[in-house]
């Protein structure tokens, strides 16, 4: 059965629809599971903190909803997608398409999800999408994340140096860069 929502977003992401992957838009009602997700993506990072488990709920809480804004606020165009798989929440999937490039504003999945391949499948079927459109796929990267190397492999190279981020594009072959 089709996805309405991966249609209207795109109808080339063969690779996800193989992987199990489903779309739909995200609501107010998904932000409690987009707060875990975010959540889940900064572990390691407060594991070596002295917090208590309620200051470490509270600076994620806050930090999340200081994303959420954020994004809302700079990417007023943007796909704002949840990622399941056999019926459950598994990731998100932000994305904005401009006309010179798309920018995948965050992709991220459960830890359980991780190391699957649905990331590669998803980022695979992102770059076709906008190479078909002659465009360039960027995201900004922070230089310890592990998914690092898996951007990489795809053909994404450092375009921009931003400090705790670098800009990462993926352009089409014989285009230039972002």
């Amino acid at each position: 059965m089709a996805d309405p929502v991966l249609e209207q977003v795109s109808p080339v992401w063969s690779r996800s629809r193989q992987a199990g992957l489903a779309f739909r838009a995200a609501t107010e009602a998904d932000l409690p599971f987009l707060s875990r997700l975010y959540a889940s993506t900064r572990l390691e990072e407060l594991a070596v903190t002295l917090w208590s488990e309620a200051q470490k709920a509270a600076f994620l809480d806050m930090q999340f909803q200081a994303q959420h804004a954020h994004y809302r606020k700079h990417y007023p165009e943007a796909d704002w997608l949840v990622v399941e798989r056999a019926g459950q929440d598994v990731g998100r999937l932000y994305i904005e398409r401009w006309p010179s490039q798309h920018r995948i504003i965050d992709i991220a999945f459960l830890p359980e999800h991780r190391r699957k391949g649905y990331g590669s499948a998803l980022l695979r079927d992102l770059i076709d999408e906008a190479w078909l459109a002659g465009k360039s796929v960027s995201i900004h990267v922070e230089k310890n994340n592990p998914a690092r190397r898996l951007y990489v492999e795809l053909g994404f190279a450092v375009v921009e140096d931003k400090g705790v981020y670098d800009l990462m594009a993926c352009a089409p072959p014989g285009a230039g860069g972002v």
